[in-house]
């Protein structure tokens, strides 16, 4: 495959994308080389250790390898590290189809036919997102046990268009981290708990955190998560990821096991701003199954990656979100001065006025809109499905209480059963809450009135130890307000705490996805901090 400098697919909601072919790199200097040759590695480490989307490509076509033979390596590696030991447990059920989908992706490449950047790439996916294939699709719950959609989500489909050979689905935090105030992230009850593969008794953060431990740990090339909240930057930041949430509407929904369809979007979990580009790219497109992906969103920004791409920027410091921790605050000091010495112009503080400000009706808004939300999802699954309401999936978990909630209820799920339509003047209300406080007086205001191209925050702290006694307990981080007001935010790795990683967040207005991908981007070159885990058990 001849790699090229421009958007392969016009992409509905995007990323700013860079894969420059071999003339261009010879003319473009110094930082533009082409991709660094995998080299045979010693006795017991992965050889495709780290490895790029890019390399891959350069590797299949030179013949070094094949799609097969980097879904067996991949498959392998799944077995060794997530099942055998260390055992971080972040794949919840292989493909069977994986090699034989590989196989045939190898003869299209000998026939001359290449489906673009991502063809034969191994990708991993979360059990949230439908598959249509012999893998069920069950959001970690035993209820959805047997769960067999009738067609790909739509992203699936336009991964297996663009030729990514899908190996799994990852764990999850069960119903993505909506069935209880007082769970543990990672924790499903078909799947058990996901570890953190920097440590093994921290926590991967939720909902997305088998798709954070699996690409940390090298088990896939990239993976895709799903936020509501926090959930795919949560799990970025502490596993060392970047993590790009897209803008509301720049990725189908459909086929993707729901909480709340104002604030839900699949996105990019990988271990480069490149590679999570590159995905992005492949996932974002107008879909007829969900009206709010927009047809008319095209966003192309080819050329050769600059680390130049944060000078003259106006970046704000959302200083608010600073101060829970010191190592975090230590690590985003020397990333503002990064960003300065960068060329960009920061701005500090820069505080989001609202913030906190709709926390109460953020949930209200999501209780009401799971309810809707799942019950519309099981009514399409058909008479077949395992579950057919939430009431009857409450129902299931009370009578499986030993397997379903020995370490947490079901509490969020009662309340949510309570809500009546989304008619009702308070699920009305509280919607407009959000999006008045989250976007007009929140992001919108602070960047008109220092007009600034970008925000900046810790995206979290380093990760806590799993305590299935207590639940969850997040030391701090930003991502709420981007999540309720349904605008983009890349998280990329920013240092160490111990060792563990931090990430730190940029964020702005609604449609800046691809401006935000670039800043990540100058900051991730100027920085390269992420290194792989270790495994440790444990950090003091």
């Amino acid at each position: 495959m001849k790699r090229r400098s421009f958007l392969r697919d016009s992409i509905a909601g995007a990323a700013a994308i860079f894969v420059v072919d071999r003339q261009d790199r010879a003319s473009a200097g110094a930082g533009a080389q082409p991709p660094a040759p995998i080299a045979s590695s010693p006795a017991g480490k992965f050889e495709l250790e780290e490895a790029t989307i890019e390399q891959l490509q350069a590797a299949m076509q030179s013949g070094q390898f094949t799609a097969h033979s980097l879904a067996e390596k991949y498959l392998q590696r799944v077995d060794e590290i997530d099942k055998r030991g260390p055992a971080i447990n972040s794949v919840i059920e292989v493909n069977p189809d994986a090699l034989a989908i590989a196989a045939t992706l190898d003869k299209e490449r000998k026939a001359g036919r290449s489906r673009g950047v991502l063809h034969g790439i191994p990708i991993l996916i979360k059990d949230n997102i439908d598959t249509a294939d012999r893998m069920m699709t069950t959001a970690g719950s035993l209820a959805m046990v047997g769960a067999r959609p009738a067609q790909d989500a739509f992203i699936v489909r336009r991964l297996r268009e663009a030729g990514a050979v899908i190996i799994g689905k990852t764990n999850l935090s069960e119903w993505a981290n909506f069935r209880s105030s007082h769970s543990s992230s990672g924790w499903s009850g078909r799947g058990g708990q996901t570890h953190n593969p920097y440590a093994l008794d921290r926590n991967p953060c939720g909902s997305s955190s088998g798709s954070g431990a699996a690409t940390a740990a090298n088990l896939c090339v990239a993976a895709v998560g799903t936020e509501t909240d926090g959930s795919i930057v949560c799990p970025s930041s502490a596993n060392g990821l970047v993590g790009i949430k897209p803008t509301l509407g720049h990725v189908s929904r459909s086929g993707i096991i729901p909480i709340a369809h104002s604030q839900d979007t699949a996105g990019p979990m990988a271990r480069t701003v490149t590679d999570a580009a590159l995905l992005l790219a492949a996932l974002g497109h107008h879909d007829p199954r969900d009206p709010i992906t927009d047809p008319s969103l095209r966003h192309h920004t080819p050329g050769v990656p600059s680390v130049d791409w944060l000078r003259g920027a106006r970046i704000g410091v959302v200083r608010k979100s600073f101060g829970f921790n010191d190592a975090v605050d230590k690590i985003m000091e020397d990333s503002i001065d990064v960003i300065k010495r960068l060329g960009a112009t920061v701005v500090d503080p820069a505080n989001i006025p609202t913030a906190g400000k709709f926390d109460d009706s953020e949930l209200e808004v999501l209780l009401y809109e799971f309810k809707a939300d799942l019950n519309k999802y099981l009514a399409a699954l058909g008479p077949g499905a395992p579950v057919h309401s939430l009431k009857e999936i409450i129902e299931f978990n009370e009578r499986n209480r030993d397997r379903e909630m020995p370490y947490f209820g079901q509490d969020l799920f009662i309340k949510a059963q309570s809500k009546g339509p989304l008619t009702d003047k308070a699920y009305l209300a509280a919607l407009a809450k959000n999006h008045r406080l989250s976007r007009g007086e929140g992001i919108d205001f602070v960047m008109k009135q220092h007009r600034l191209d970008a925000l900046i925050a810790p995206t979290g702290g380093p990760s806590w130890t799993t305590d299935w006694a207590n639940g969850d307990h997040f030391t701090g981080g930003y991502s709420s307000a981007s999540a309720v007001a349904g605008y983009p935010h890349v998280t990329v790795p920013a240092g160490f705490a111990l060792s563990l990683p931090v990430g730190i967040s940029f964020f702005g207005r609604a449609h800046s996805d691809s401006q935000l991908i670039k800043f990540a981007y100058a900051f991730e070159q100027a920085t390269k901090v992420r290194r792989p885990p270790q495994f440790l058990s444990s950090v003091h």
